[in-house]
């Protein structure tokens, strides 16, 4: 089958959506970030819900053959199912979520973790009913432990346990003394405050701030995006 040309000329970033201003801000700032890495790419942004604007609006000013990345660390209900839906109908390829134990997402989230020693970590996420996409969670919580060599437990914002204060007391019942809460969280907003405040106040020594405008999550983005144009063409 015939390959799709292997660099993308327009990416529209669709991220979750948020009433806390500071997420889409901090898209935003991600999309110009990615654009600043690939001059003369066409990066736009889109909701999936709550924000403005959603992915359908964007589309319709873009060209056909624009390449569409979820900005969303799971793949779970808005990735497989409901932004499939928000794009049906256009000329539009999309890619897999960001969420897999790759080199750029392990040193995004290594790079954000407090500057301090410790002897266990938390891996603090919203939170999905979905098991396959906790896996996928489970997956990069083993990918940090073996990298830092310390345990790393997932807590979880809403939804399923277990909350960012069971994750610290667990991680103490194993012997951990000073625990830093990595976050895998793309922005700011309700579902990030909610674990991190739920672990610092079991006594987590220090939590990392959302993953962001990193260098190393735009590199993931267009990483992603090549994958899909290298694919095999439908």
């Amino acid at each position: 089958m015939p390959l799709r040309e292997s660099s993308p000329r327009s990416v529209l970033l669709v991220a979750h959506g948020s009433q806390d201003p500071r997420a889409a801000a901090c898209v935003r700032a991600l999309a110009r970030t990615v654009a600043a890495v690939r001059p003369g790419l066409d990066v736009r942004v889109a909701f999936l819900e709550q924000s403005p604007p959603s992915p359908a609006e964007v589309l319709r000013a873009m060209p056909a053959g624009t390449v569409v990345v979820p900005l969303l660390l799971t793949n779970a209900f808005h990735g497989s199912i409901d932004l499939p839906a928000q794009v049906a109908g256009f000329d539009c390829v999309i890619t897999e979520t960001l969420g897999a134990p790759t080199e750029p997402l392990l040193t995004a989230l290594s790079k954000r973790l407090p500057g301090i020693d410790f002897d266990g970590l938390v891996l603090a996420a919203a939170g999905t009913r979905m098991a396959s996409a906790r896996d996928g969670i489970e997956d990069v919580a083993a990918a940090l432990s073996a990298r830092f060599n310390v345990p790393c437990r997932v807590a979880y914002a809403a939804g399923v346990p277990p909350t960012g204060a069971a994750a610290v007391t667990a991680l103490r019942a194993e012997g951990c003394r000073r625990i830093a809460v990595a976050s895998y969280f793309l922005a700011p907003g309700r579902l990030y405050d909610m674990v991190i405040h739920s672990a610092l106040s079991a006594g987590a020594a220090a939590a990392a701030p959302p993953l962001g405008a990193s260098w190393h999550m735009a590199q993931l983005i267009l990483d992603r995006a090549n994958a899909r144009l290298l694919a095999p063409a439908a």
